[in-house]
């Protein structure tokens, strides 16, 4: 198979989809690699390390789209980018299409096979995929925040972990998946008063195993949330609904009763946000503020990290690369069930029932997409 790998485009995005190293594998196994030049510069990889693995070095995405069987990415297809997609051709990479109702009508109208890394799912319930890049984004939310809790960037002026004799900030953690998980850990090893929030009875139990004991796990409800939010410094949010937009935990009225100069990291901003005021951020321009609460929702946030997250992404997903590659598209749903979830368009037909949902469009099913599939 000729597998494509083009330069991100989206602002502030500095990783790659493939290492040297991945491609050094698709090579070996006799597939064809096609790299834009510069694609991997901002991860730390020059076109020499590529070519030294065998990769051609292309001079546009133009040319790679045009010529490769499966395009593989980090970030959803831009808008320049829709017109480069082609029927049948395979596009792998993050998709949240239930952000944007302009991202799936121009994954829709390109006749592309679409597989979103962030649903794809294992035996155990598990997102491979998704997990690296969530560690990432709950870790460093705790450093954005903790940045813009300083006054000079227009925060409250609180250090997290306090001082003998000063009380630490309270930090309060919407979800208790991977981002959660790692942002409770971060914000409770640098001594913050740390309550963490989850539906799911039994993952608390378990978290209450592993956190620190500055770490309170609580149930999540509309209560409780009303709560802790108001006298929180640091609201953190992780709600992760696989492949459906965020549902809106923190609205405007709750929004207000915050202190001024408190911060809302919202990671979960990459499927539309669970706070009313949130909207899309950069990491040139990544907050704003709504009723004297600063908003951090910067959709890409490893983004920033290049150096660890492509390394880390690459580990995640060259498994199934291989696969698609090696098997074709029906051939490697067959040998990696795992694949079956993260397809999410197909020949101009959505078959990822959140995306559907979300703006309310025709879902089918993958099977019968695939009776269709030629």
């Amino acid at each position: 198979m000729i597998v494509g790998v083009v330069r991100e485009i989206r602002a502030d995005e500095s990783r790659v989809a493939l290492t040297p190293a991945g491609v050094a594998s698709l090579i070996q196994r006799g597939h064809q690699v096609l790299v834009e030049q510069e694609a991997g510069v901002a991860s730390g990889f020059p076109d020499t390390l590529y070519q030294l693995q065998g990769a051609e070095i292309v001079a546009t995405a133009k040319e790679v789209f045009h010529t490769a069987e499966m395009i593989v990415k980090v970030k959803e297809p831009q808008p320049e980018e829709f017109g480069l997609l082609r029927k049948g051709q395979i596009l792998f990479t993050f998709l949240h299409l239930a952000s944007s109702l302009e991202l799936t009508r121009g994954v829709l109208d390109s006749g592309c096979i679409a597989i979103a890394y962030e649903t794809i799912e294992d035996t155990q319930g598990n997102h491979p995929l998704l997990t690296p890049m969530s560690e990432i984004a709950g870790r460093m939310a705790v450093q954005q925040g903790a940045r813009f809790l300083e006054r000079p960037a227009g925060g409250i002026g609180i250090l997290l972990g306090g001082v003998p004799g000063v009380a630490p900030a309270s930090v309060v953690v919407l979800g208790g998946g991977s981002v959660g998980s790692e942002a409770a850990r971060i914000a409770a090893g640098m001594g913050a008063s740390v309550t963490l929030l989850d539906i799911d009875l039994q993952r608390l139990r378990s978290l209450e195993y592993t956190l620190p004991a500055n770490v309170t796990t609580l149930h999540s409800n509309p209560s409780t949330v009303r709560q802790v939010i108001p006298t929180a410094h640091l609201v953190i949010s992780g709600v992760l609904l696989p492949g459906k937009r965020s549902p809106h935990l923190i609205d405007r009225a709750l929004l207000k009763q915050m202190r001024p100069g408190a911060v809302i990291v919202d990671v979960a901003i990459d499927q539309g946000g669970s706070v009313e005021t949130s909207r899309p951020t950069s990491h040139a321009s990544p907050t704003f503020v709504e009723e004297g609460v600063i908003h951090y929702c910067v959709p890409n946030m490893p983004g920033a990290l290049p150096a660890t997250a492509t390394h880390a992404l690459t580990q995640a997903t060259l498994s199934h690369i291989i696969t698609l590659a090696d098997e074709g598209f029906v051939g490697a749903l067959g040998k990696d069930p795992c694949l079956r979830p993260g397809v999410a368009v197909m020949n101009g037909e959505i078959t990822c029932r959140g995306v559907a949902e979300a703006f309310d469009l025709t879902y089918v099913t993958l099977e019968d997409a695939l009776g269709t599939h030629t």
